[in-house]
């Protein structure tokens, strides 16, 4: 348990650290221009609409440390102690991942409580959860990525050009499965809701599998030390 405690504390430095607040005030600052275009337009926001409005946030929050978190290691130069104690840079990984997740949900979440006062009535818990299946994808790909490429600004490169193409694809799969960013709240017309239901399902099921293979794979890539010691 005081393992558990100092890995906490750690990560807590590296995550909150460095360039993180930058991340942190783009997504606040595009959840405020999102909301402030909104309530003075006068068009009606739907919870669909929502939905969308709060990806991108998400998105950038869990970008910062999960892309940079192994250059953030070197650059504190802890990254060969991690390597020096058998499994240890697992348990701080997936602790990491998991204070990230976390963090990540309770801030989606309070901005969809604050949409639901501010813009449409929306179930709160349901839209952070929905948001965190398809953001802890990009977390846990970015994770993997960082892990083969070994340099945040290599991930992060990366990162963007792999969200840029999921989000192309959108626009072409629409209501598929294999859409990454099939929004949950908007039902389509030409489908019943219970093809819809087993269609989101399928869906979600995909992004947590690709979700677990992508920690395990870069777990994996965590055993060659001699790649990340330079």
């Amino acid at each position: 348990m005081k393992n558990i405690i100092h890995i906490i504390k750690y990560n807590l430095k590296i995550i909150f650290g460095n360039r993180f607040v930058y991340f942190l005030g783009a997504s606040l600052i595009f959840y405020l221009l999102f909301t402030g275009i909104a309530l003075f337009s006068g068009d009606m926001i739907s919870v669909e609409d929502v939905y969308y409005q709060l990806i991108f946030p998400g998105i950038l929050l869990i970008f910062f440390p999960t892309a940079f978190g192994i250059q953030n290691d070197e650059d504190a130069r802890i990254l060969e102690i991690l390597f020096g104690i058998p499994n240890y840079r697992y348990k701080v990984w997936l602790v990491r991942l998991s204070i990230i997740f976390v963090m990540v949900f309770v801030v989606v979440t309070i901005l969809a409580f604050l949409n639901n006062y501010l813009l449409v009535e929306l179930p709160v818990l349901e839209m952070g959860v929905q948001l965190m299946t398809v953001l802890i994808l990009f977390g846990t790909l970015g994770f993997l990525f960082s892990t083969m490429v070994k340099n945040g600004n290599g991930t992060a490169v990366v990162m963007v050009i792999v969200g840029l193409a999921l989000w192309f694809l959108h626009g072409f799969m629409g209501v598929s499965k294999w859409n990454v960013f099939l929004n949950p709240f908007l039902t389509p017309t030409n489908i019943s809701e219970s093809v819809f239901q087993t269609m989101l399902f399928q869906n979600r099921l995909i992004i947590v599998a690709v979700s677990v293979v992508s920690v395990l794979w870069g777990l994996i890539n965590l055993q060659g030390r001699e790649g990340f010691i330079k």
